[in-house]
């Protein structure tokens, strides 16, 4: 049977377009009430029963059965064995690509991410004081697909934020071992690695067993079950974000070859069926081109029955009065991935103010972020990127204030928090600063 995907057709001068928008976008982020539960059940298993549980939910969701943990932890060796194994030109590729990943993380460490301090006219000493964290855990999909750019966008950057102790989890259903993903553990400079997944996986982190160390916070993506794990033992330990779906959003002037924006719709639309797509252009004539190369391109994709799925049900080419109207649209979208492919980005750019991650030019699709152009891939998706910002070397340190008042310091700031203190009832604030008073 011949598969089909027409996303749908929108106009911005269409007397229902709000409407019709609104519902296109719409997209819960609430999890299933059995899931909750049943994380629930296997988070509060995991901290009572600790290696013991890990060992029955792996072999009961992966198909995995192990005598012992042991048997699911990686060593250093069979993470080189791996890279070793690959082909040359797949051993070049992960290399490039990491080279690119740690060169971008360094920059971004040097530009914000040291301890600073100064004095002021009376000696007093202020500051921040930057550390890494001590341990973190990285998550790695490893169900449907292996996912060996994930590796490098979650531990290289913890890397160089200085982490001691960087432990990867990955589901391996029936045994089945990527060794790109083992190679990518070995280049990106993980740790410690086990063979381990879903709920189960992120309860071994936050809570520790006596094999799993217990990390300090945890990235990565997942599916509902690890999102959901995730959100439970947030507090307990630091979280990077709650993925909903991958997004793509195009701005097109029509100056691109249609089949290159078609395929760009595809690199979204090929993660899974909730992904969304859509297309925002002033000339319709091109939309119908987009169109038309949707319909050529399809059947030549390995995964169109998903991509068709996906566009179906949540993609849409959506006709604007001008690349304003468009940019304006963006920005209440907040998309993921923002592809302004114009021959002129650099004109809309000032006018995007919320996206994950914004690509400029015909050039530059979304999938040479996804793997070796050098910033992060983790991105805030379901307009977060309103508020939210990339993965990066900031999500692995956390600041310290620095405060040392000198004699002559305390003379003024003592009063002054002698006056609040007292304003606030709080006798004893009030005289630990004036017992420094002269």
């Amino acid at each position: 049977m011949e598969i089909a995907a027409t996303p749908l057709r929108l106009s911005t001068a269409d007397a229902n377009f709000e409407h019709d928008f609104a519902q296109r976008l719409h997209w819960s982020a609430d999890t299933d009430a059995a899931i909750e539960q049943r994380v629930a059940d296997i988070l509060a298993d995991v901290q009572q029963r600790g290696d013991a549980a890990v060992l029955e939910y792996t072999a009961r969701f992966d198909g995995l059965p192990a005598d012992g943990m042991a048997a699911l932890e990686l060593n250093q060796a069979e993470l080189k064995a791996a890279f070793d194994s690959l082909p040359a030109v797949q051993r070049e590729a992960l290399e490039s690509a990491a080279r690119r990943v740690r060169s971008y993380h360094e920059a971004q460490k040097k530009a914000n991410g040291e301890s600073w301090s100064y004095r002021d006219e009376d000696g007093t000493l202020l500051g921040q004081k930057v550390t890494p964290l001590d341990r973190v855990g990285i998550y790695v999909p490893g169900g449907k697909a292996a996912y060996p750019s994930s590796v490098l966008m979650n531990a290289i950057p913890a890397h160089v934020a200085g982490v001691p102790e960087i432990i990867m989890v990955v589901p391996t259903p029936k045994g089945e071992k990527n060794a790109l993903v083992l190679a990518a553990a070995y280049v990106a400079g993980v740790t410690r690695a086990f063979t381990i997944g879903g709920a189960q996986a992120v309860a071994a982190l936050a809570y520790g067993t006596a094999t799993v160390p217990k990390v300090d916070k945890i990235t990565g993506p997942g599916n509902a079950y690890v999102a959901s794990a995730k959100k439970r033992v947030f507090g307990l330990v630091g979280i990077d974000m709650i993925a909903g779906p991958s997004e793509i959003l195009v701005l097109a002037d029509g100056s691109t070859p249609p089949e290159w924006v078609a395929m760009d719709l595809f690199s979204q639309a090929e993660h899974d069926e909730l992904a969304q797509s859509i297309l925002l252009c002033p000339d319709a004539a091109y939309i119908d081109a987009v169109q038309a190369a949707i319909d050529r391109l399809l059947p030549e994709m390995p995964r169109q029955a998903i991509i068709a799925k996906s566009l179906n049900d949540r993609g849409a080419l959506i006709l604007t009065r001008d690349m304003d109207e468009a940019c304006a649209i963006s920005n209440r979208i907040a998309p993921e991935h923002l592809e302004v492919s114009s021959h002129d980005p650099h004109r809309w750019e000032p006018a995007l103010k919320h996206a994950g991650a914004i690509f400029l030019g015909a050039y530059t699709s979304e999938s040479l972020g996804d793997y070796c152009a050098g910033p992060n891939h983790v991105l805030p998706t379901s307009g977060t990127a309103r508020f939210s910002s990339p993965l990066g070397v900031y999500d692995f340190q956390k600041r310290s204030s620095l405060i040392e008042v000198s004699e002559q310091g305390a003379q003024v700031l003592g009063q002054i928090a002698s006056v609040l203190a007292h304003g606030e009832g709080l006798q004893g604030h009030a005289r630990a600063a004036e017992m420094r008073l002269k």
